[in-house]
């Protein structure tokens, strides 16, 4: 019985040696389709629609309380649907008016965390400052409008308590999240007082060890 050889023309070697000039022969147009696929599979990912988002007015940097805010204070940030919170507004709304806490950088602006500017139209020459009394008991027993006295107990000192402000207005009394059991200057209750920049200067640079606390005047 005769043998093929693996040599001859009709043999595996004469196969494989078809095939090698069958793809040499061909190389470019397998190059070609091989980088028509991968383009084709580039264009299909670029023109896939990016995710869903809505345009958030946030806090550009950090802000601190009482800050009349400004365009600068401002970044609109794209966030998903279901990330939105509620209350969001837009830089119309947000420009110009004075964050009654303090807001960090990237946070959305929302309506809670800024003092209505109307507050202030009756009070010409005033700002608004919000100050922590150290007694949420007393802050319970405020209302909008009232007039204070701030006072400013070390418990670390024996001396009177210094009078900070003087027949300051409340203005506002935010609904407070925190909780008044922290401890330091994040205890007790917030409110929104009407006073001379000076004074507010004074509000704000007051030790960080001291407790306020209001006397409400007739």
């Amino acid at each position: 019985m005769a043998r093929t050889s693996l040599h001859s023309p009709t043999g595996l070697g004469g196969w494989y040696r078809r095939l090698r000039r069958l793809v040499l022969a061909r190389r470019r147009l397998i190059a070609a389709l091989a980088a028509g696929a991968a383009t084709a599979i580039a264009l299909q990912a670029a023109a896939a629609p990016p995710p869903a988002t809505i345009p958030v007015l946030t806090a550009a940097h950090d802000l601190p309380a009482g800050t009349a805010l400004g365009r600068g204070d401002l970044r609109t940030v794209g966030f998903a649907p279901a990330s939105v919170p509620d209350g969001v507004v837009d830089a119309a709304q947000a420009v110009g008016r004075i964050t009654v806490g303090p807001v960090r950088a990237g946070e959305p602006i929302t309506d809670a965390r800024l003092l209505d500017a109307p507050l202030l139209a009756g009070y010409p020459g005033l700002v608004a400052v919000p100050v922590r009394i150290g007694d949420p008991g007393a802050v319970a027993l405020l209302r909008v409008g009232d007039r204070v006295d701030v006072l400013a107990a070390d418990p670390q000192r024996r001396s009177p308590a210094p009078v900070l402000a003087a027949d300051a207005r409340i203005l506002a009394i935010p609904e407070d999240r925190r909780s008044s059991a922290l401890p330091g200057p994040y205890s007790g209750g917030l409110v929104v007082l009407a006073v001379p920049e000076q004074t507010a200067r004074v509000l704000a640079g007051s030790e960080p060890s001291a407790i306020l606390s209001v006397v409400i005047r007739s």
